[in-house]
Parts: structure tokens; sequence; C-alpha cells
């Protein structure tokens, strides 16, 4: 028996009647979810988060693990919506080179100032809960500048919106009419917040996620709020108490098969094969978390033995080296600032690194020099 997932609503829009999908409230029903079919699954993806965990304690900063991770979500959740920028890009932002795709770059920043935010929200006992006013909140941050200004940054659309196709009329999909969307959103924050359900918590995040995409409530930057709710949600309910995992790149690198689970609830009430393609996506990108982290520990073990065998290093090089995981690209100024020390010292700190080939002057100039930490930007770009 095919399950009904939710109804259609004639909306007008642009002069054309269109048939909007209105989705039913969570969870499914008539048949329910039968938890046979996902639970080696959920087991599995638990394993995965567990190992991910446990491997985290390995390396002596929990920081840098997030700095990297944490940044390559917010990149690949921005390419899955076209952004072009790279890693790179983002470490030369930051250390305040000129970038030249300025927008793109601008998007991902914004989305980790979202993230941050949310999380800093999560964390505060006197912070939002997880809710529409949250999402709202964190929507005004990732649309706030250029391309976002005309996009009603952080409100609900008050119009109707539609997914592929030129006009709602040969629209892959038209959303739920403007005027149902509080109403729904309620209903699913409800849901968030239930605690007479018997599903497991990932697999509630899996329904939250496609119910929020269904209802799409914002007029751009849905797909990336959706994303950020799914690492919200993983904290809120304490499956991975620190964002480790960039499920974005997963979700990237199937997103044809992702959009197709997605539109196989609606129009097929598959829910099943979405929790499954969700279930396997969290267990494959925890392990890939879990083979980055092994490899950026052992490389920073390795190129810290080595400086610690050179009799030309000091203190300032010591200190440099603790904050290159964190600092991937820098000029000898920005050194000298991080370290509160004098030029020439700076300098000293810098060479010794370069002389050891644990960084490398990437310009070729004589001034206005930029220094890589390059084994370890590769690394993280792969």
């Amino acid at each position: 028996m095919k399950r009904l997932t939710g109804t259609y609503s004639i909306s007008t829009t642009l002069g054309e009647s269109v048939r909007a999908f209105v989705p039913h409230a969570l969870p499914p029903s008539d048949p329910g979810l039968a938890p046979e079919v996902f639970a080696d699954l959920n087991r599995q993806a638990e394993l995965a988060l567990a190992r991910l965990a446990g491997v985290s304690g390995l390396v002596p900063s929990v920081d840098w693990l997030l700095y990297s991770a944490i940044r390559k979500e917010a990149l690949l959740t921005s390419q899955i919506e076209g952004t072009q920028a790279t890693l790179t890009d983002l470490f030369d932002e930051e250390a305040g080179f000129k970038v030249n795709n300025t927008d793109d770059v601008e998007e991902v920043t914004n989305y980790l100032r979202a993230f941050r935010w949310t999380q800093e929200q999560l964390r505060d006992p006197k912070g939002l809960p997880i809710s529409v006013r949250l999402l709202c909140e964190a929507h005004r941050r990732l649309l706030d500048g250029a391309r976002g200004a005309g996009k009603q940054p952080g409100e609900l659309r008050r119009s109707q919106n539609w997914i592929g196709g030129t006009r709602p009329g040969n629209a892959i999909f038209v959303p739920s009419p403007p005027e149902q969307v509080p109403t729904l959103l309620t209903d699913m924050e409800r849901f968030i917040h239930d605690s007479a359900t018997d599903l497991p918590p990932m697999v509630r995040v899996a329904l939250i996620h496609a119910q929020f995409e269904t209802i799409h409530p914002f007029l751009d930057g849905n797909g990336r709020i959706g994303r950020l709710l799914i690492a919200a949600l993983f904290e809120h309910w304490g499956l991975l108490s620190e964002p480790l995992m960039y499920l974005s790149g997963y979700l990237k690198q199937h997103q044809a098969e992702y959009y197709r689970r997605l539109s196989a609830i609606r129009t097929e009430g598959d829910w099943e094969s979405w929790i499954r393609f969700f279930l396997e996506g969290v267990a494959i990108s925890a392990g890939d978390a879990e083979k980055s982290i092994i490899e950026v520990a052992s490389l920073v073990a390795s190129d810290r033995r080595r400086l610690l065998q050179s009799t030309k290093a000091g203190p300032a090089s010591y200190r440099l080296f603790e904050m290159l995981p964190m600092m991937p690209r820098f000029t000898i100024e920005r050194v000298r600032q991080q370290l509160d020390t004098s030029f020439p010292t700076a300098t000293a700190a810098v060479k010794v690194l370069e002389e050891l080939g644990v960084v490398m002057e990437m310009t070729g100039q004589k001034k206005n020099r930029i220094y890589s930490y390059q084994a370890y930007v590769e690394l993280l770009s792969r």
C-alpha cells in the first residue's frame, strides 16, 4: 500500500494556478515506519560516530580538528548550491590575502558565521533552543551581504517559490503555499521536542531534514539551513558532541540521488529509502572524518618530531608550529602579531620551519611573501 505523505493545494503565482505540495506532519503514518528496516544501518552509523568521537582524543587539540571540519562542511554545503570557492580561498581570506571570487567566499564565511552562532545558542543555557526562531536567525546571518540582500534574510517567505524549471508551471517541485509555512514549521518544531516518540534520534534527524526541505520555508538558502539543522540536531541529541563530521561531502558526491530520494518521499511516500540513504551517509562520512583525523594527526606528529630534532629550533618556532593547523596560510607580519614578538624573531621562526620543509613560500617574491603549511592544506583539500 502506497503511503500518502501530503496533499496538494492550489496556489496561484505569476498568474498561473499550480499544485503546491503540503506535507503531512511527522512522523510518517498510515503505515508508520517499520524500525527493523533500518535498525542495522542505524547501529552501524552510531558505531561510526562513536569511533569518530574516540579517535578525536588522539589529537593534542580538538580545536584543530574542528577548525578544519567546520570549514569543510561550510565549503561543501555551499558547493552543493553551486558556490565555486575552495578551501585555499577560505584560508587565504582568513589570512587577509586578496581572493578573486569574493562573493563565493563570502557565502562560505556567512555559513560559518551562522553555524557558529547556532552552536553558541545551543550551548548557552539562556540561548535559543532548536526552533523556527533559531532557524530564522541563522538564515539572517547566512544571507547577510551582497547576494542575499533581496532574499528576505531571516524571514519566512511570503510568496510562492518553486524548484527547477523556469516558472512554477514547469517546475520539478512546488513547495507549500506561503500562508501554510508557519503552521508546518510549528508542527515540525513540535516533533523535534516530542519526547514520546520511540524512533532513534538519527532517524528523526533524517525525517526532519527531509520535512524542512519539502516545506522550503525561505526564498533562498533552504538547502544550507536544512543541512545546518542536521548538525544542530546531532548536537542537540548527543549523537556527536563536536561537529567533526562533514556530511555535505557525501551529499555532494551523491547529489542526484540526494534530490531523488527526497523527491520520492513526496511522489511515492518512500520514507524508508531516504532514511537508509541518510544513515549510510552518516556511517561513510564519520568513517571519512576518522581517516582524515588520523592522517592529520600523523602529519603533524611527524613534522613536530623533525622540529624537535632540529638544533636551530627555539621557543618561537615551536609556538609558531603549534599555531599552523589553525593558521595554515600566513605572512611574517601575521606571525609577529600572533606570537606578540619582534619582526626579526618572527622571520627567524618562519625560516626554521621553511628550512625543515614544513612550510613553503608561495609567491617567489622578495616582498609581501605568503607562506603555507602546504602538506596540511593539500591533505584537507583532498
